[in-house]
């Protein structure tokens, strides 16, 4: 008798599963059940459009160090199916991908569709039935099979159940009803609120390169550096969302309310940049401090911390005490910022939290409370910084369900 296959969540985990079956064991029936109206809406927005599909990186010790959750358990996944394999079954089924300048790889046509028409074309082909706006409300095991109730009251029944439902709260229910612990999910990958005189009237402003870091008494040193951009809200940038990555447990126990620590500077010693300034009021002495920016800083932002440093802003460098003197190296190297919450960032919508990982065999996928039962992409706890590693992580963990 064909085995009966069961894929909850039609998004990237889920189709990546299905096809992966599909083509490793055609006799079996496959199919997804999705409770939206739209297949993989996720796919559909991420990347402002244009679908970030995986990350040019090819080796899989690198590939994990961008993991904040998940990295060393998807070692041995990644020597199996990573980035080079994902842009292979792409290219064989038609659709060829480009690298950007920072490593993230998009479908040439720019066009996230292309994505979605490729895995719905390719799962149809095969076979595999495809069923939307399907709210499953129950999934219980009875003997060797699967129950699967809908909540129009049909059931399905299966040999085999993939739980691929992302960040959907009905995921970790359903794992935890089927003996699986749940790390609590929480935001990752956002932007941070600030209300700083020091930035307050920068939006727009950035700077290619800043190192920051989260004040805490104890634990893992969390800190980033790259750029930065001063929004309206506070401050966003590639830095940043790695930061909030990283720092996401941290910043939720604490409310997202920390202190942030900026260096602007952070290719010079602190005890330089001291030195340097002190060079600079012997140099030019009559120039205004606002006037001369000796540093690659936006003009408004030197501006804004000479304002927030000197007690006059008029002052000549000539004018400047030892006390301002510090306070702007200070300003310069190790400002502190109090972050009053967070803020979103559009392109992204990432959880960290999700099943835990000590459950879950990861040469199959398997459950190792539950026979029978797999999971996949985001609804483990796993998530990746920004650049396409989340949906690395689906096709990965899908391709080895279908595997096993």
């Amino acid at each position: 008798m064909n085995q009966k296959i069961i894929i909850i969540g039609g998004g990237a985990a889920g189709f990546f599963g299905a096809i992966s079956v599909a083509t490793h064991q055609p006799q079996a029936e496959i199919t997804i059940l999705e409770a939206s109206k739209q297949l993989l809406g996720k796919v559909k927005i991420s990347g402002g459009g244009r679908c970030n599909v995986t990350h040019h990186c090819f080796n899989p010790s690198q590939l994990i160090t961008n993991y904040p959750r998940g990295g060393r358990e998807l070692r041995g996944p990644f020597s199996r199916f990573q980035p080079q394999d994902t842009v292979k079954w792409f290219t064989d089924k038609g659709v060829k991908l480009k690298t950007e300048a920072d490593g993230r790889m998009f479908p040439i046509t720019d066009d996230s569709q292309t994505i979605i028409d490729c895995l719905v074309n390719t799962a149809k082909s095969l076979g595999i039935k495809i069923k939307t706006q399907t709210f499953v409300k129950s999934i219980k095991k009875v003997e060797n099979q699967f129950i699967i109730t809908l909540k129009s009251g049909a059931e399905f029944q299966a040999d085999k159940v993939l739980i691929a439902t992302g960040s959907n709260k009905l995921g970790y229910q359903w794992a935890e009803f089927l003996g699986h612990s749940i790390k609590t999910p929480t935001p990752s990958l956002f932007t941070l609120k600030i209300s700083d005189p020091r930035i307050k009237n920068l939006p727009g402003v950035s700077s290619e390169n800043v190192h920051i870091q989260l004040k805490q008494k104890k634990g893992q040193k969390l800190e980033q550096q790259g750029p930065l951009l001063i929004t309206h809200w506070g401050v966003s940038g590639p830095a940043v969302l790695k930061l909030s990555a990283w720092g996401a447990r941290v910043l939720y126990e604490n409310n997202y309310k920390m202190e942030l620590i900026i260096n602007w500077l952070p290719e010079k010693n602190p005890e330089v940049i001291k030195a340097e300034l002190n060079q600079l009021k012997v140099s030019h002495p009559k120039q205004k401090v606002t006037n001369y920016n000796g540093y690659n800083l936006s003009k408004r932002l030197w501006q804004s911390l000479v304002d927030y440093s000197l007690l006059n802003n008029d002052k000549i460098w000539a004018e400047i005490t030892k006390k301002e003197l510090e306070k702007l190296a200070m300003e310069l190297t190790r400002g502190a910022y109090k972050i009053e919450g967070k803020g979103v960032f559009k392109d992204e919508f990432v959880t960290c939290g999700g099943v835990s990982l000590k459950e879950i065999d990861f040469k199959t996928m398997e459950s190792k409370k539950c026979e029978g039962l797999y999971f996949a992409g985001e609804v483990l706890d796993i998530d990746g910084v920004t650049g396409g590693f989340n949906f690395q992580n689906a096709w990965t963990t899908g391709w080895l369900f279908g595997q096993h």
